[in-house]
C-alpha cells in the first residue's frame, strides 16, 4: 500500500498559460486575525513562548490532518518524524473523526485535489468533496480551537473552484477536530456561501492591486 507523505512541497497554482496565481490561503492572509492576536497576548500573560506553543500545536494539527487524509485515501500515513506522544495524541483525535464517520455515508469524489480557477485567477486544494449521505457536499477539516469566520470565506472560494470544474455543491461543512479533549469536536454546516464568496472575491481584488503596486 502506498504511503502518503506528511510533508508536501508547497503547491504552485498556475493558469493554462503557465502564469502563477495565488492560493486561497495566501489571498486570505491580507485579513487581520484578531483571535490569533488575542491568543498570542494570552500566551504572554501566561509566561509562555507563543512561537513554541504555536509550533507544537501546529505539529499536532498537521499530523491529525495527515492521518485523516491518509484514512480517506486508503494510504499508509508517514509518521516517522513525530514523537510517540504526538502520534498518540493525534490518533485520539482520529478516533473522534471515526466516531463521526460511522454516523454517515461518505463517497469521496475529490480528496485534496489542487484546482485552479481560470476565470478568477487563484488556486486551492479542498480537503474533501463528494456525496455525504447521498448529498453533494464540500468538507473542510480543521484542527483549530474554534470555527472562525475566515474558514467560511475559504469554503466560498473552494465552492467556486469546484463549480468551475462542473461539480454541484449542495452544502458545505466545517469539521473541527480538536487537538485534545478540551478543544473537543465541532461541526458547522452552511448551505449558501454567496456572501462568503463575495468577501473572498474582494480580498482577491485587493491582493492583486497590492501586487501591482509593489
Amino acid at each position: 500500500m502506498p504511503t502518503q507523505e506528511k510533508v508536501k512541497v508547497h503547491t504552485q497554482y498556475k493558469l493554462a498559460n503557465g502564469q502563477r496565481v495565488p492560493s486561497v490561503t495566501t489571498v486570505l492572509n491580507i485579513l487581520g486575525k484578531p483571535a490569533l492576536i488575542q491568543w498570542a497576548w494570552q500566551c504572554g500573560i501566561d509566561g509562555k513562548d507563543w512561537k513554541a506553543v504555536r509550533d507544537s500545536a501546529g505539529d499536532i494539527g498537521t499530523l491529525v490532518h495527515h492521518l485523516i487524509m491518509s484514512h480517506l485515501t486508503g494510504q499508509e500515513p508517514d509518521t516517522s518524524e513525530y514523537s510517540a506522544q504526538a502520534i498518540d495524541q493525534a490518533e485520539s483525535c482520529l478516533i473522534r473523526f471515526w466516531d463521526w464517520e460511522k454516523e454517515h455515508d461518505l463517497k469521496g469524489t475529490l480528496i485534496e485535489t489542487p484546482l485552479v480557477s481560470q476565470v478568477y485567477g487563484f488556486g486551492g486544494t479542498p480537503d474533501w468533496y463528494g456525496l455525504l449521505d447521498d448529498y453533494p457536499t464540500l468538507i473542510d477539516f480543521k484542527t483549530s480551537k474554534g470555527i472562525y469566520t475566515e474558514f467560511f470565506y475559504q469554503l466560498g472560494a473552494y465552492k467556486v473552484l469546484l463549480e468551475e470544474q462542473g461539480h454541484v455543491i449542495g452544502a458545505a461543512r466545517i469539521l473541527r477536530i480538536g487537538r485534545d479533549e478540551v478543544e473537543g469536536f465541532e461541526e458547522r454546516r452552511v448551505n449558501n456561501l454567496d456572501k462568503q464568496w463575495d468577501v473572498f472575491r474582494y480580498c482577491l481584488a485587493i491582493y492583486k492591486l497590492q501586487k501591482e503596486m509593489k
